[in-house]
Order: structure tokens, then C-alpha cells, then sequence
């Protein structure tokens, strides 16, 4: 019996960071799903469940970007005569999303924006908020983790079809546990300016102050650019019995980490709806976050403390209530495990990507046809 077309397998031709755990979770996802998958990269590293991952002008320079379009459209090519793939799909909008929507190839086109990509680059240059634009409107659908990028996008392209799909956490591994008997801080943000790790040893040394019997430990997870300044700031502050660096880790230790822990800090500058928040939220922690609106969206009274930008003494604070009141702190934590169970699990989240995947691939409607750049 001959197998139907609309039966076949989605072939998924991936523009994304190889190198990016996020990448390769969502096209493992696909992959589980039913889908086969090429990842063309600028970052070549082994992307589980893809049949290939092929770099191209590996880098980080921004120029580059435009360079490589040529060789983008030849290598699309080459790859749609033997892949024959059914769909595009470009993560970040302002690198890979550009790829994806400059390739060439007369398929449906899905762009996934990650945060920066709408919120902070477009605002730093008339040529970036064109390419986003652009970018943008040669999409037949896409994707970002929160509402004011969806928002956002709507401003570039106000009829474009959006859809708020989260990363997610995974409700299977990420769990609540059995905290320590001491006072143990969590952060899992990358050591890089916008997540303002130093106010964080700030309010943490504040804290201290305040309540100097309370055997407090902060754990700081991700590891970035900012490592030997943060480790000479918990000298000068005379932290270092009580400040440990892990670093990056894999999912084991950060599951365990935050299941020690008593409270998570993530107070960044700027940011979408974030990975490491809800994966806290999913291990029974309540969240001291930013006042920003990604954060709006998972935070409340109910689990958590939302604090302004920059805000030391307002950490210090929600560090303080949340040891003076550890009962309150759990129900949160409670509170929290629900939501994302309920709304953010990372298995309902790509159950809904695979469900837009099959859409776009067998409308019930014909797609509209926009135009795209095609291959010189």
C-alpha cells in the first residue's frame, strides 16, 4: 500500500545555534515527534536526533552574517535536492531567522524569536530593525516564549500568524525536592552583564548582614564572560565560605542544586520568559525575579516577589521575607510547581510546536503565498 503525502515524515531544515542546549531540545523534540531534521549552524557541535548538522562561516561577528547569504543559498540547495525538506525553521530572528528567510527555498517558513532578537538589537540600529522586519514578514509563522515579544512583533508585522511557545521545563526531571537545613540562594543566569549577577552578591552580602545566624549559601550556576570579576567582588565582600561557583553543569547537578535551595534569584536587566525561572517554578521554589513583563506573566504574590530593575535593597528584602517566613516561601514553591505543570511543561509546549508544524504542512486552507527572496 502506498503511504499518502500528508502521512510522510516533516523534514525540517533547521537555522539554529548548534551549540545551544535549546536547539537541541527542540529538535529532539521534533525528532520524537516524527520529524527528520538537518541543522545548518555557525556553531558545529553534535545536535541529537538531527541527520546532519553542517556549519557554515563559523563566528560571531556580525558582518559575517551577511556574507555567508551566498553560501547559505548554495548549501540550502544542495541540501533540498537530497533531504527534500517539507519545511524551514530559523532561531533567532536577527542571525539564523535571517538565513531561514534569505535561503531560498519555496517552503513554509517558521522564525522563533528568543528575546533579544525583538527586544534589544532591533533598538540599536535603523539596519537591524529592518533585517528583523524583514525577516519577519517573509515568515508563514512565528514563534517567541512570551507576550510582549509577540507584542513586539506585531509592531513589524501586524497581521503575522504568532503563537506563544515556551521552552518549557521538563516536569519529569525537574522536581521538588527535599531543601537543606540551611538557608541555600539559587541563581541560574549566565555570568554576563544584563543579568546583573554582582547585584546579586550585593544583596546576598546585605542579607547576611541582617541575619548573620541564618547559614546562608548562595550557589551561582551558567557560568560566562564575568567569572574573575564576580570571584574578586565575593573577595572584597569576604563571601567565600559562603559563595560557590558551580558553573555550567549538566541537568543532574542543576536539578540537585536547586532542590537544596530555598529560593531562586533571576533579576536580569531585559529578558523573555526564562528557562531556568521556570525551571525552578517546576522544582517547588518560590522566585525572586525583575519587574519585567515576561516575568509578570509566570510571578505574583503567590510565588514570589517581583522586584524593579536594579533594585539591591529590594532583593535584600524578598531575601530576608523569604527566611523569616518559611512557610509562606513553600507555599509558594507549591503554587509554583502547579503553574507549571499546568502551563509550562516542556512535553505540552512541543506536543503544541508539532501540532503548528502539521498545520502549516497541511492547511486546510491554501497558505498565503508572500514573496521571498530567491537565489542569484
Amino acid at each position: 500500500m502506498s503511504r499518502r503525502a500528508d502521512d510522510a515524515p516533516a523534514r525540517i531544515l533547521f537555522f539554529a545555534d548548534a551549540d545551544s542546549v535549546h536547539t537541541r531540545r527542540w529538535v529532539a523534540a521534533a525528532v520524537e515527534r516524527g520529524a527528520e531534521a538537518i541543522v545548518i549552524t555557525r556553531q558545529p557541535a553534535e545536535v541529537p536526533g538531527a541527520r546532519e548538522v553542517i556549519a557554515i562561516a563559523p563566528g560571531n561577528d556580525k558582518l559575517s552574517w551577511f556574507k555567508a547569504l551566498p553560501q547559505v543559498r548554495r548549501v540550502a540547495r544542495e541540501v533540498a535536492k537530497r533531504f527534500k525538506p517539507t519545511l524551514v525553521h530559523g532561531h533567532y530572528v536577527t542571525s539564523y531567522g535571517l538565513w531561514a528567510a534569505m535561503c531560498g527555498l519555496k517552503l513554509p517558513t517558521v522564525l522563533t524569536a528568543w528575546g533579544s532578537d525583538i527586544l534589544v538589537t532591533p533598538r540599536e540600529s535603523r539596519v537591524m530593525r529592518a533585517v528583523v522586519g524583514w525577516s519577519l514578514r517573509h515568515a508563514d509563522l512565528i514563534t517567541a516564549d512570551s507576550m510582549d515579544m509577540l507584542d513586539e512583533i506585531a509592531r513589524y508585522h501586524p497581521s503575522a500568524p504568532c503563537h506563544q511557545i515556551l521552552w518549557g521545563a521538563d516536569t519529569d526531571k525537574f522536581v521538588p525536592g527535599d531543601p537543606g537545613e540551611d538557608f541555600d540562594v539559587i541563581s541560574l543566569r549566565s555570568w554576563e552583564p544584563n543579568y546583573n549577577i554582582d547585584l546579586i552578591l550585593e544583596a546576598f552580602s546585605r542579607f547576611l548582614m541582617l541575619r548573620p545566624h541564618s547559614h546562608a549559601r548562595l550557589h551561582l550556576l551558567g557560568g560566562g564572560a564575568m567569572q574573575a570579576t564576580l570571584e574578586a567582588r565575593v573577595q572584597e565582600l569576604r563571601l567565600l565560605q559562603q559563595v560557590r561557583f558551580h558553573g555550567r553543569v549538566g541537568d543532574v547537578e542543576m536539578v540537585n542544586a536547586i532542590q537544596r535551595s530555598r529560593v531562586s534569584v533571576s533579576v536580569p536587566t531585559s529578558d523573555a520568559t526564562s528557562v531556568s525561572v521556570l525551571e525552578s517554578m517546576a522544582c517547588g521554589l518560590p522566585i525572586i525575579a525583575t519587574d519585567l513583563p515576561a516575568n509578570r506573566q509566570w510571578i505574583d504574590e503567590r510565588g514570589g516577589w517581583i522586584v524593579p530593575v536594579r533594585d539591591v535593597d529590594a532583593v535584600t528584602q524578598a531575601l530576608v521575607t523569604a527566611y523569616d517566613h518559611p512557610a509562606q516561601a513553600a507555599q509558594m514553591g507549591l503554587h509554583n510547581r502547579e503553574r507549571i505543570e499546568r502551563d509550562a511543561s516542556r512535553r505540552g509546549q512541543m506536543d503544541a510546536m508539532w501540532r503548528l508544524y502539521q498545520k502549516l504542512l497541511h492547511p486546510t486552507v491554501p497558505r498565503m503565498q508572500r514573496p521571498r527572496a530567491s537565489a542569484r
